[in-house]
């Protein structure tokens, strides 16, 4: 027991100390920094996001049922109740069958979003509900089952597929380097 209670405070002192000889000038920048994201985009008020008429993050991005008829309206009712923020999820199989459709999809929606003063939360990737997906034509719901139709980026293959690591870096370099300087989107996770 004694020689767990040593680390411990060696620790817990070496932490003190160093919180204590931070200068106050950096604290302050990041107050300042904070503040001034803060009055950009205010308090964030909003959900996750995807149009009645997608089943699954490929289902919204995919040329053949991208939907900005729905988006627009759905973001209207958003609008209409007090949100200004939403989470949007990406998925790379989208962006992979159609890279510069992709791009002016999420172009379009943002622009949608800004119309409706709706800031966006870009999510990269989701480990979440259904472990294989596919292009194309997405799986009908399933009454009953709480989204029965979500897919996983990228899901188990990333396990066995090691060709997925540049796919997925790129992407992401991709997305990121196309959106990096615009202001309606207030992250990526």
């Amino acid at each position: 027991m004694k020689f767990i209670r040593i680390p411990l405070v060696i620790f817990i002192l070496i932490y003190v100390c160093s919180c204590s000889t931070r200068s106050k000038e950096n604290e302050l920048w990041q107050i300042a920094k904070a503040e001034k994201w803060q009055s950009k985009y205010g308090w964030l008020r909003g959900s996750n996001f995807i149009p009645s008429t997608a089943i699954n993050q490929l289902e919204m991005w995919q040329e053949d049922t991208f939907d900005p008829v729905t988006i627009d309206r759905e973001l209207g009712w958003a609008e209409s109740i007090g949100f200004n923020a939403m989470r949007i999820y990406l998925h790379h199989l989208a962006w992979q069958q159609d890279t510069e459709g992709f791009i002016d999809r999420m172009d379009q929606y943002l622009d949608i979003a800004e119309k409706h003063k709706i800031s966006t939360i870009f999510v990269i990737f989701d480990d979440c509900w259904n472990p294989t997906y596919h292009a194309g034509k997405q799986p009908e719901p399933r009454p009953g089952i709480h989204n029965s139709g979500w897919i996983q980026d990228p899901g188990p293959t990333i396990h066995t597929d090691t060709s997925l690591y540049e796919i997925l870096e790129e992407y992401v370099k991709n997305v990121l380097n196309h959106f990096t300087k615009d202001d309606s989107i207030v992250g990526f996770i």
